[in-house]
């Protein structure tokens, strides 16, 4: 299973088909075509007025020196309107910039978390649910600051130095070439500082993930960490993550520092050659002395989008990763929930015939599985971890489907009835319990929107949690937690029990339904199980042998194989291996 990254690490990161994806995310542009020529003509505008502005100060300064002849303040006019303008077109600018990355990610989002939504369940099982996760939101969110910053500031930049450029070239060759000097040391500063902030941030981010582990196990695992006396090791570990983030984000920090004062003495010589240099061609009457004041604003700005430029070809790496990280999962195949068959009338008989099953191909998970299961019975699957019991209902379910043999339903094999409508015909109670962030009653009708308050009141009172729930603040609409925290593991599980017979199922699967309830609401919960499954096929996965005594059919599993079946009686009678459990559980039985 990859594990997950932290976000900063992607922006270093470089995509495998940089061409392919950039093709792809142009494709999330096509819509935006106003909004990218609005804002293509803001950036027009904005670096037109910031080469003309330098060119009106150089005549404003010539006016005061008498170098030229005209009416000050009319260019002063001039150049605040133009400063004006500048300071519009930047807002404007940045405003669309904001929409546009904004609506871009929108759909980006809505794409991803739709094929998450459908992805089979094969996939999340196998990957990293905190890269999926980093990939809906870190990656998301870098693909969008690229295209809020980093799009207009190319434009403006690629803008910015041929505009400069040219100017310069057309007011003083000379003068313009010795500046550009500068530009070339501006050039390999930045590649060999980029490139080494580059690493030491990186290196950054991975401490502090790292580091950010430790303290989230820590708080997470807090009972455990006093119950064991690991405060010791717990203090060095982390002091050993919090040394080492030191370490390097010192020279992180040390070289993103420089690199400023570094850049602003370039510019400095810059200014210097500019000041030395025009200076004499002021003399010999080659430019004016306004001219000299242009010259040093254009070097100040055409050193500024090399800088960008240098920057931007990173986060434009990043950004393309990202991208790439995320058409990774649009490029997963969603589950095939396609079948032509209906459920209509189903009566809850089900076949398992000589079905063989992998998860990963050859460690084989069941062998040869044959079982049938009548309408109304009640059928119990117990063996060691790992025998594939759970495999058996991720198979009915159609989260997985047989290598060979086949799953059949009133006689029609599930692969041709419509997984959404197999589903609704069924309800499960995990033994992790999984309730939402919502209301109790919205998680009561999560199985079906058609659940009436009858129906609901009814299945707590079933599960014996109605007065639980009559003790909460606000009974049904009781808000819950994140993780359900303000209730307990063993209120969870009575809503989750009610959650599922609210649905009114025809086949109901309990997979360890009662292991995190006290022995007396256990006794409660199977008296009242027993009449809820009256007249409903159900599968029940259990440890607790007691809790299935009355089971129609014990099936006892071993290593993907049936060992034996039978009533509890008859599986006591015979001594094999459900005696053997059932005297290790009962009654301290050495075997």
């Amino acid at each position: 299973m990859p594990p997950g990254r932290p976000h900063n690490d992607f922006t270093y990161e470089k995509a495998q088909n940089v061409g392919r994806t950039f093709l792809r995310m142009k494709d999330y542009f096509r819509g935006e075509i106003g909004l990218l020529i609005g804002m293509a003509a803001m950036v027009i505008l904005s670096s037109v007025f910031s080469l003309i502005s330098p060119a009106l100060q150089s005549k404003a300064i010539d006016i005061i020196a008498g170098e030229k002849q005209g009416e000050l303040m009319n260019v002063l006019y001039v150049l605040t309107a133009v400063f004006l303008a500048s300071a519009a077109t930047g807002f404007f600018q940045s405003r669309m910039s904001a929409f546009l990355s904004q609506n871009i990610v929108r759909k980006l989002r809505d794409e991803l978390f739709d094929h998450i939504i459908d992805l089979p369940v094969g996939y999340v099982d196998n990957h990293s649910h905190g890269d999926i996760i980093s990939r809906m939101t870190n990656d998301i969110d870098n693909v969008s600051s690229t295209i809020s910053q980093s799009l207009s500031t190319l434009f403006s930049s690629v803008i910015m130095i041929l505009g400069t450029m040219g100017i310069m070239l057309f007011y003083c060759w000379q003068l313009a070439l010795l500046s550009f000097i500068t530009v070339i040391f501006t050039i390999l500063v930045t590649k060999l500082m980029a490139g080494k902030i580059r690493k030491y941030s990186r290196l950054k981010q991975e401490g502090l993930g790292a580091l950010n582990g430790v303290v989230e196990e820590t708080v997470t695992g807090y009972h455990t960490v006093m119950a064991y006396n690991y405060q010791d090791d717990a203090i060095a570990e982390f002091n050993a993550k919090s040394d080492a983030l030191r370490d390097v984000g010192i020279k992180a920090n040390v070289l993103s520092g420089i690199m400023g004062p570094i850049m602003n003495t370039i510019g400095n010589i810059g200014f210097v050659i500019i000041a030395f240099f025009g200076g004499m061609f002021a003399i010999r009457g080659l430019i004016s002395v306004g001219m000299i004041s242009a010259f040093i604003v254009y070097a100040k700005q055409f050193g500024r989008p090399i800088q960008s430029l240098a920057n931007i070809y990173g986060n434009l790496q990043g950004a393309l990763a990202s991208a790439e990280r995320v058409f990774g999962i649009l490029d997963q195949p969603k589950e095939d929930k396609s079948g032509e068959r209906d459920t209509d009338g189903m009566s809850g008989h089900v076949s398992f015939k000589h079905v063989n099953f992998s998860y990963v191909p050859g460690k084989q998970v069941l062998y040869d599985f044959n079982l049938e299961v009548d309408p109304g019975k009640k059928i119990a699957l117990v063996g060691a971890t790992g025998c594939g019991k759970t495999t058996v209902v991720n198979l009915l379910l159609r989260f997985y489907s047989p290598d060979s043999g086949s799953i059949e339903i009133d006689g029609v094999d599930i692969k041709d009835i419509d997984a959404n409508d197999l589903r609704n015909n069924m309800s499960i109670v995990l033994q992790d319990t999984v309730l939402f962030a919502d209301t109790v009653r919205h998680n009561l009708k999560y199985a079906s929107d058609t659940v009436t308050d009858e129906q609901m009141y009814r299945a707590m009172e079933i599960s014996h949690c109605d007065r639980m729930v009559e003790t909460l603040p606000e009974g049904l609409d009781t808000k819950l937690t994140l993780s359900s925290s303000n209730i307990s593991e063993g209120q969870k599980q009575l809503l989750a029990i009610a959650r599922a017979f609210a649905s009114d199922p025809s086949i109901l699967i309990l997979d360890e339904a009662t292991s995190n309830v006290d022995t007396r609401t256990e006794k409660q919960i199977q008296d009242a199980m027993a009449r809820a499954m009256a007249n409903r096929t159900s599968i029940v996965i259990a440890h607790r042998l007691s809790t299935i005594q009355d089971a129609d059919q014990i099936i006892v599993m071993d290593q993907g194989h049936i060992m034996e079946s039978g009533t509890h009686d008859e599986l006591l009678a015979a001594r094999g291996k459900y005696y053997e459990l059932y005297m290790r559980q009962f009654a301290g039985f050495a075997t």
